[in-house]
């Protein structure tokens, strides 16, 4: 039995001013035929998975490219079709094959291209046939294309937010697509459009209720596998929104009234899944209120958060802070590779005038103009992730009137684990209070340290506010665009 594996992956915001080019994805995450590193990235998942198995079960995997960079603006055309033919030409070389294992995102668009994932798998399928058994794993943020899941025999999503199981769904991946290759079973799809945007944290309820229920139906009356797509609503394409995709054993008319039954649900819950969106001044009124002895406040921007293809380093928290006078708080991570090669020019103890923030749009508010004392360095930080090790880039904390700690970074990302802050000298379990950019990622690791999780928000192209963006393209009427969005549908 012969697999072949490869990755591409980027979450694109098509209203981010920040341009996706090759040089983004080399100078993020690139590797060769057969050198993907042994921790795995979110997109190399089913790569890893593939390889213990294969040393377990003995069957032949051919390990392709792999491609993947931070959230950002739609891609260049040249660049995306340049990797998708490198991992074509790969396919080609690895020929005859069985199955096929691709690890996504499933929000990609470039240039001329608002289905990307749905472009690779056509291309991939008139290479290997119909015969060969296909298998993609995506990000939940992703776009359900009909087009995509008519062309893959299975796509699993990852079921967590924060998306911390992307392995055990690689697992699951694989063993369905080995079970189709030897005739086990025979996965077919059925897909519900929900006509909505939402935001789905698996950390609170009702979100936790329902994803441990449409996990329990696994493996039960021949359901497969069941995925909530929550879409990426920071894309201006036509198929953006939320979808249930639900695979059975061969069996449509099952499958079909299961996909109806949970995407009603989710129909039902419109409004209920998204935690409170509060102001700059109303989140720090609530923080004054909490007992920060056990902990701090973890107060969320997800407005400008890297992780949705925002910059990071829009300045209206910090500019809060200063105002305000608040001590013993700290703001992570801010873009700004300029303030970071300073900081490492002076060095730790020293003390300069900086201007922080505020560089690469209208969006970013004013920059901030402040003397700092440098805390801390640190040279191409990793932070933990679930199972992955994320980079940061090159790292310093700047201290601003002895109160306020700033985390600049040079690598734009989102705030994952706690050493954005330890790294750089800074026990984040110590403040008071924490502003991080970031949407819902940042809780598996802050979460449990917080005395109080809050979010705020500011502004950013990755707002929770979707009527703020100018949509063109999406299909409507759409829950919260439109007043009458429709119930939902079956679509495949």
């Amino acid at each position: 039995m012969r697999l072949f594996t490869a990755s591409l992956g980027t979450e694109s915001n098509t209203f981010s001013p920040i341009p996706t080019g090759l040089s983004s994805f080399m100078g993020a995450y690139h590797h060769g035929p057969g050198q993907a590193p042994e921790i795995p990235h979110h997109y190399t998942a089913p790569l890893h998975a593939g390889r213990r198995r294969a040393r377990q079960e003995g069957f032949t995997l051919i390990e392709g490219s792999g491609f993947g960079t931070e959230p950002s603006g739609a891609c260049a055309k040249s660049a995306y079709e340049h990797m998708r033919d490198t991992i074509l030409d790969e396919i080609k070389a690895a020929m005859p094959l069985d199955g096929i294992l691709l690890g996504m995102h499933g929000a990609f668009v470039a240039e001329g291209y608002d289905d990307v994932e749905g472009d690779v798998l056509e291309r991939a399928r008139k290479i290997v046939g119909p015969k060969c058994v296909i298998g993609v794993e995506l990000d939940p943020h992703c776009h359900l294309t009909k087009k995509r899941v008519s062309l893959a025999d299975i796509i699993i999503l990852y079921k967590e937010y924060p998306h911390t199981d992307f392995m055990p769904r690689a697992e699951e991946l694989l063993t369905i697509v080995l079970k189709t290759i030897r005739g086990e079973i025979r996965p077919v799809a059925s897909l519900y459009d929900c006509r909505m945007i939402a935001f789905f944290p698996t950390t609170m309820e009702p979100t936790r209720s329902f994803v441990d229920r449409m996990s329990a139906l696994e493996g039960q009356d021949g359901v497969l596998s069941v995925s909530l797509g929550h879409g990426f609503p920071h894309a201006d394409v036509p198929e953006m929104g939320t979808r249930v995709l639900v695979y059975t054993d061969n069996d449509k008319k099952a499958g079909d009234a299961l996909a109806t039954r949970l995407g009603k649900e989710i129909v039902g819950l419109r409004g209920k899944t998204s935690p409170k969106l509060l102001s700059v001044g109303q989140a720090l009124k609530q923080a004054a209120t909490v007992d920060t002895s056990k902990g701090p406040v973890v107060i969320a921007e997800p407005a400008d958060n890297a992780g949705g293809g925002s910059a990071s380093d829009n300045t209206m928290w910090l500019q809060a802070l200063i105002k305000r006078g608040v001590k013993n708080c700290a703001v992570a991570p801010m873009w700004d590779p300029q303030a970071v090669a300073f900081a490492h020019t002076m060095g730790v103890g020293a003390r300069f005038r900086v201007r922080i923030g505020g560089k690469t749009s209208e969006l970013s508010n004013k920059p901030v103009d402040c003397e700092v004392e440098v805390i801390g360095l640190a040279r191409d930080g990793l932070q933990s992730f679930g199972d992955a090790k994320t980079p940061m880039g090159d790292m310093a904390c700047l201290r601003i009137g002895g109160e306020i700690d700033v985390v600049v970074l040079n690598h734009r990302t989102q705030a994952f684990g706690l050493e954005m802050f330890t790294l750089v000298g800074v026990d984040p379990r110590k403040k008071s209070l924490i502003v991080v950019k970031s949407a819902q990622h940042f809780h598996a690791a802050y979460g449990p340290i917080a005395s109080r999780v809050l979010y705020s928000e500011t502004q950013g192209p990755s707002t929770q506010n979707y009527a703020t963006h100018p949509y063109k393209r999406v299909t409507r009427p759409l829950y919260p665009l439109d007043p009458k969005p429709g119930a939902g549908s079956l679509v495949l």
